[in-house]
């Protein structure tokens, strides 16, 4: 496969902005692969596509304020940070990424906050945007997360950003109402539907709910530069899947129930940890899986997407899942009827 057969043009004024006040009543496609067919709904109606003892496996994993805005040193030259993850608790070590990174040497130092209350050191090239960085900290642990904490802003999207013109000091759209597991650079955006009522309702419904862990990186925002998608590799990206989930997914699948899938980076974290025989287990460690057509999916039956673009390892997946010419044909009576886009836009359910 091509990268540029899963090209498409989409106006600018389809990226939402925000979300809805109400977040189950974001528009919802549903898409039949059965029969090729087509149906215009609302969020909360996915209810009705479930039924008892189905499976509903999300991504519980929570962004945390990972971007820091700074300046170098002598120059104070404006500087981003993502950090990505840390590498060593005991030296204060962290995997980052830098920008602009051309500006940043090894042995540069970073100054973060008011009255430059945190002081970084680069230590390391690792790519052309990533960095390691140590910061030069002398309280304990807890205190240096505090500190991150209270000085680090949301990462959000860069055409979110660009919209809004700005940073808000915390973002609470741009959180899953179930999230738990902090580490996310991004977030699982197909789970941002999903209100108090309707994770009620699946539970009286005797809907079982499950959860896994993949904390989303800068990738997830990286656009794919080859044109043979064979050749293209993702960042790494932490993920943990447990026993319990495992087990609640094998039973669904014996007894003949289905197996809903929230988002992709929930169906790349399930695709990782299947093996040949096509049995999931648990799995603690890291994934840099892409999946793109042809792929024969082992364990969703169905998936909740939102509407991704053009060209992204979003929208290929989504593509392998739901078929490329049907999900493309999908994705153009989206844009003739209006649907949102992107990070706070409506959603799909692919059955």
């Amino acid at each position: 496969m091509k990268l540029s057969q899963f090209k498409f043009n989409l106006p600018k004024e389809l990226i939402a902005e925000k979300p809805l006040r109400n977040r189950d009543e974001a528009r919802l496609m549903v898409v039949d692969r059965a029969n090729g067919t087509i149906e215009h709904r609302i969020f909360k109606d996915l209810l009705e596509y479930l039924h008892p003892n189905d499976v509903v496996v999300a991504n519980n994993t929570k962004v945390f304020p990972a971007l820091l805005e700074g300046e170098k040193e002598k120059t104070g030259a404006k500087i981003q940070v993502w950090l990505l993850r840390e590498l060593n608790e005991e030296m204060c070590l962290w995997d980052v990424v830098v920008d602009p990174a051309r500006k940043i040497r090894i042995g540069n130092k970073l100054y973060f906050g008011a009255n430059d209350a945190l002081v970084a050191e680069v230590i390391d090239n690792t790519t052309s945007r990533g960095r390691t960085i140590r910061f030069l900290f002398d309280g304990s642990h807890d205190e240096l997360i505090s500190t991150l904490r209270s000085i680090g802003k949301t990462p959000l999207p860069e055409e979110i950003r660009r919209l809004r013109n700005s940073y808000k000091d915390e973002d609470k759209d741009y959180q899953t109402l179930y999230a738990k597991e902090e580490g996310a650079v991004a977030a699982p955006i197909a789970g941002l539907h999903f209100s108090r009522e309707m994770l009620k309702r699946l539970e009286i419904n005797d809907v079982k709910w499950t959860e896994l862990t993949l904390h989303a990186g800068m990738g997830e925002y990286k656009a794919i530069e080859v044109e043979d998608l064979s050749k293209h590799r993702m960042d790494a990206e932490e993920m943990h899947l447990g026993a319990e989930t495992c087990q609640a997914i094998e039973q669904a699948k014996q007894s003949g129930h289905k197996v809903l899938c929230v988002g992709t980076t929930t169906m790349r974290a399930l695709e990782s940890a299947v093996t040949t025989p096509g049995h999931l287990y648990p799995y603690d460690g890291w994934t840099n899986k892409f999946i793109f057509p042809p792929h024969e999916f082992t364990i969703a039956d169905m998936m909740v997407t939102n509407f991704h673009h053009s060209m992204s390892s979003q929208f290929i997946m989504v593509s392998a899942f739901a078929g490329p010419e049907l999900l493309m044909s999908a994705y153009q009576t989206a844009i003739k009827e209006r649907y949102r886009f992107s990070t706070y836009g409506d959603a799909m359910l692919i059955l």
